[in-house]
């Protein structure tokens, strides 16, 4: 079959280039420390949009750093006394949580819904801000210029996902046994991060997850689109690359192959093969590290597009 990337047989064994910090674990034990000394203050707030069969509110929190996180929240009217499941929800890069239609088949089925605006994209959710160096775009880039790696805009994110996670499995109608994560691209990136950081999700399913093994991207010469702000960097901040093992590393403590060791739960990951926006070396780097029980489903002529019934197959493997 024709190639983007490597083999399939060599995907199966790839095991990333992007360096690794020497204090990653320490680097996110301390991001979980800060996490969880912050008062989230949920607040729900009732939805113009309603259904017979579930109740659909704004769900609010504070994440670190102070930033209020907006989260779109549906709960099932059917399930009485009894607890239920919950499906996390996350969305690509620079969007927002989809309409309420799009979940409305996992509320009907009893499962609580949250999905979340990732701070400073085109949801509700805030960016506080605060950090040196480009902040015009480029989410992957905010905070590296910072002296403090613990500056990274996407390390917040990836703790709010772990926050909502936990705040989810509080609810009184949400069996903590029960909750999973979904999302495609930036969502699949976010689905894997929320179950490195907060091991008791139970079942995931990234599809074609963004965020992994950066260098391996910039060799590919695939820094375009959705990880442009990597060659807009060194052409801005360091053009003669005088500094290129030190931003990699950097880029290292958010790089989600790092993180996937950490995940417990049960995972279905979606692959195009054809992929050149998220290359599929770069999601294999993440998804060999898995330790725990997981599958593929592999679309061979597919890029970074729909992936036919993988909906279907992902509602299945959630709530089957």
């Amino acid at each position: 079959m024709p190639l983007v990337d490597m083999s399939f047989e060599l995907l199966k064994s790839y095991k990333g280039r992007n360096p690794r910090p020497d204090d990653f674990d320490a680097y996110w034990e301390a991001a979980l420390t800060e996490m969880k000394a912050v008062e989230a203050n949920v607040e729900r707030k009732p939805s113009a949009f309603m259904t017979t069969f579930a109740e659909c509110c704004d769900l609010y929190f504070t994440g670190v750093r102070g930033a209020r996180i907006h989260v779109k929240h549906i709960r099932p009217k059917n399930l009485g006394n009894d607890k239920g499941p919950a499906v996390l929800f996350f969305h690509g890069y620079s969007g927002r949580a989809h309409d309420w239609t799009e979940y409305l088949q996992y509320a009907a089925a009893g499962a609580s819904v949250f999905a979340m605006d990732a701070r400073g994209q085109g949801g509700a959710s805030e960016d506080v801000g605060g950090v040196k160096g480009n902040t015009l775009r480029g989410h992957i880039i905010r905070g590296l210029d910072s002296e403090d790696p613990q500056d990274l805009l996407f390390r917040h994110i990836f703790l709010d996902t772990a926050q909502l996670a936990d705040i989810a499995m509080s609810m009184p109608e949400v069996d903590a046994e029960q909750v999973y994560a979904t999302g495609w691209s930036q969502g699949g990136a976010l689905t894997l991060a929320c179950a490195s950081l907060e091991p008791r999700i139970n079942k995931l399913a990234p599809v074609y997850p963004f965020l992994c093994d950066y260098k391996r991207v910039w060799e590919m010469d695939l820094a375009k689109g959705a990880y442009e702000e990597l060659r807009q960097y060194f052409r801005a901040f360091d053009p003669q690359h005088e500094r290129e093992n030190e931003i990699f590393t950097k880029l290292g403590y958010i790089d989600l192959q790092f993180l996937a060791n950490r995940i417990k739960g049960e995972v279905l990951m979606g692959v195009g093969l054809m992929d050149t926006v998220c290359p599929p070396s770069t999601q294999f780097a993440a998804y060999n590290k898995i330790a725990s029980e997981k599958r593929l489903e592999i679309y061979p002529d597919f890029g970074h597009e729909g992936l036919p019934r993988l909906h279907e197959k992902i509602y299945q493997f959630l709530l089957g």
